[in-house]
Parts: C-alpha cells; structure tokens; sequence
C-alpha cells in the first residue's frame, strides 16, 4: 500500500514539472506572466526560461523512470531532488540577502519548497529500501517469465 502511495507521489510529481516543463518551453512569455512572483524576480528572458524548463523536463523523466525501473530510481531520484533542494535553497538565500521580501518564501511554497520536500521524502523512501542487487545476491529477486 505504501508503495503504490511513493510511486503515484512520484508519478503525480513527474506529471506536474512535466507540464510545467513544456509550457516554460512552449510559451515562455505567458509562462513569465502567469506566474506569480516571476515579474518581480527580473526582466523576461526567453532563453533562460526554457534553459529552466528542460531542467524540469529532466526531472520528470528522472521520476517517471525512478518509479517505473528501481534499479535505476536511487540515482534518477537522487539527481532530480538534489537539483530540486538547491533551487528551494537558492530562493531562501534570496529572502536571507534582501533580494525578495519573506512574503515570497510563502508564495513560492506550492511550486519551489513543496517540490523539493516531496522529492526528499520520495529519495528518503528509496534509500531505506533493499536496492536491486541486495534483492539479487539474496535471491529475492524472480525475473517474470
């Protein structure tokens, strides 16, 4: 049961950086202005938007395949919440320094921190638990036939 909840989590997550991803891609402009804060953060830049939105891209996949193949999910998961962490991270140093007002930390807490709290948690789970090799030298593991 907990295991289907871990992996519809990361599937749920995947599903919203992916979508996120491609409309950074797609419509970078209207991304720029639907969401809230972004206005503030600096002037539109095209490029970096879809820079961003490949790194979103990325970790979608990296969870997407994480759930799907768990020989490969500590390092897929592990990748994508590190790079998760540290923009959560970047935007409370923002705060610490005066660049944005505490307000933002609030604002942001749906798309930047909760992410990053999830993706740990999701990592957490996926260390805690025997990887492929363990299950293999232990002959837990039966290849379906």
């Amino acid at each position: 049961m907990i295991t289907k909840l871990i992996l519809g989590s990361a599937a749920l997550l995947s599903g919203l950086m992916a979508a996120n991803g491609i409309f950074m891609l797609v419509a970078p402009l209207d991304w720029y202005m639907a969401i809230p804060g972004v206005t503030t953060t600096g002037p539109f830049n095209q490029h970096f938007l879809r820079d961003i939105g490949l790194i979103f891209l990325f970790n979608s996949f990296a969870f997407a395949v994480g759930a799907a193949k768990p020989e490969y999910r500590r390092a897929l998961w592990c990748s994508a919440t590190l790079w998760l962490l540290v923009h959560a991270l970047f935007h409370v140093w923002e705060v610490a320094v005066g660049i944005c007002e505490p307000s933002a930390l609030i604002r942001d807490f749906a798309a930047v921190s909760s992410p990053a709290l999830v993706g740990v948690l999701l990592t957490l789970w996926a260390f805690g638990r025997p990887g492929l090799a363990t299950k293999v030298s232990q002959g837990r593991f039966r290849r379906a036939t």
